[in-house]
Formats: C-alpha cells, structure tokens, sequence
C-alpha cells in the first residue's frame, strides 16, 4: 500500500531520514521546510516540496488535508524570549491544522523523559505537547519517545579537537538511553507508513542499551585514536554562556542546561526497555559509521 504522507521538519536529523526511507518505499510525500531550498536533494526522488514555516496554518491545513498520516515535531526556535510560549504557540497551531484539514493519523517525534512537565528543560515542552494532541478527538496520535541523540556527539567534536576532552553540562557518570536517529527514523517511517496504531499511544526508542557521557566518550576516544580521552561537567553558568555567546536566547539555553543537568534525576530513564523499544545501532557501530567519517574531515 502507497501512503500519502507529510513530513515536518525534513531538513532535520531524524525528518531527512524518514523523508527518504519513506520516498525510497515509493509513498507520495510532502515535504514542508522554511528553507525549501534545502530540499532539493529529495524532489528526484518523488518528493513535493512546499515552503512554508511551522507557524504557518493554512499552509500546513492544506497540505495535511490531502494525507494519510503527517510527522509533526516541536522544532527548536534557539532566539525564542520565552520557550515555553513558543512551544505553546506551535502546539495550537498544529492542533489548529490537524482539526481543520480532517487527518487521521499523526506521528508527534517526542523525547524520553516528557512524561515530565517541569525540571526537565526543553522536555516540559514536548511533554505538554503529548498531553494536548491527546485532546483531539477521532484522531490517531503516536508519540515516538526517542532516547538522546548519540548525533548530540558530533556537536563536541570542536571541544574534543580543541581541548582534548569531551564535554558538556550532563554529569558525566549517570547511563541513560541513547539512540542512533536512523533507528528512530525507521521506526517512524514505519508507523507513517503502516498507518498500525490507533486512539492515543507512546512508542519509546531506546537505543540497545544505556550509556553514560563517560562511557561513550571513551568509545569515542578508542576510535579516534586516543584511548585516554576522558568527559568532563562542565559548570552549568559557563555552558549558558557559551549559548549566549553563540546568539542563542538565555531563557533557550536555561532549557538546554537544565536538560542536561537535570539528568542525574533519572528522568530520562523512565521508559520500559524491551523488544519494542530497543533498537540495534551501538555506541560502537555509531562512532565508527558516522562519528569518525566527521571527525576526521
């Protein structure tokens, strides 16, 4: 069975590779990113192609009105005042264009750790938007409660040239789940695809087992050649201000730290592991597949 299926966020890390898993598959997508342009790669593949802003509701009503299922996201606004009220603000907009175009299936990309709504930084935001998709009524939403991004890795590959450590605001000594995004984007596709679930539920992926910053540091380190790299915590000031520094909002980057300092709470380790929610690609295949070819450009 073809579907026809819109993608949000397909200039992203997980949305690019649903786009193309589901166009490789031969379903009719569409694609909606500000900066269409960035695109491009997929129109050959079959793509449609739209440009239009999250924030945009008759676009996204129009394009969610002709589909079968739809992949929604929380995108990260790093100049929002107050995140919080943005995140608010796409939500109803969302729910808005859901409700208006009559789609029955929908797919929210969520975190582990949302079935937090405070202490849990830009959580709190993913979590109060599973609570209010779970309003509408005779639609089908799944929420995929991805682990941590081991791709959040390769943001510190300037931290780890220049410094010779790896580092960030996240104690270094607590394991939680971790996933590969191609993994993720596989179980997502799927579900886009299938159309396989009904009324309102949570599909967690958690990477096949968990980790702590140190351990994956130090796997991280054996590939690159340097066995004795080691994690450190950062304080949670100097790392704001290294946001800051780099134009993002402070109330943004108090959501980013609090994200990663908050995680010694066990927050993100609430999710139940078993065979649904384990997924194959290790901490070892990830750094030597897609870290090391990075690092060593």
């Amino acid at each position: 069975m073809k579907t026809k299926i819109v993608v949000l966020g397909a200039t992203g890390t997980v949305g690019s590779k649903i786009s193309e898993i589901l166009l490789n598959q031969g379903h009719q997508v569409t694609l909606i990113a500000r900066h269409a342009e960035k695109l491009e790669k997929f129109r050959s593949l079959g793509a449609e192609i739209i440009a239009g802003d999250i924030t945009d509701v008759a676009t996204l009503t129009n394009a969610f009105k002709n589909a079968d299922s739809a992949f929604v996201l929380l995108p990260d606004n790093v100049k929002a005042e107050n995140t919080r009220a943005y995140q608010r603000q796409v939500t109803g907009i969302l729910i808005e264009a859901i409700e208006n175009s009559g789609i029955q299936y929908i797919v929210n990309m969520s975190s582990v750790g949302s079935q937090m709504h405070e202490g849990n930084g830009m959580m709190a935001g993913t979590g109060e938007q599973e609570v209010r998709l779970n309003q509408l009524q005779a639609v089908n939403v799944l929420h995929i409660r991805s682990a941590y991004f081991m791709e959040n890795f390769l943001r510190t590959i300037g931290v780890v040239k220049k410094m010779g450590f790896n580092a960030t605001a996240a104690d270094g000594d607590h394991s939680i789940p971790m996933v590969a995004t191609e993994d993720v984007a596989k179980i997502a596709a799927g579900h886009l695809a299938n159309l396989d679930f009904t009324g309102k539920s949570v599909h967690a992926v958690m990477g096949p087992k968990d980790y702590t910053y140190s351990e994956f540091t130090s796997i991280i380190g054996k590939a690159i050649g340097n066995p004795e790299l080691t994690y450190v915590q950062l304080p949670a000031e100097q790392v704001k201000q290294a946001f800051v520094g780099n134009g993002f909002s402070a109330d943004f980057a108090d959501n980013l730290v609090e994200m990663g300092t908050a995680i010694k709470t066990g927050f993100m380790n609430y999710q139940k592991r078993d065979a649904s929610t384990t997924t194959p690609t290790t901490a070892e295949t990830f750094v030597n597949e897609v870290y090391l070819p990075i690092y060593n450009q």
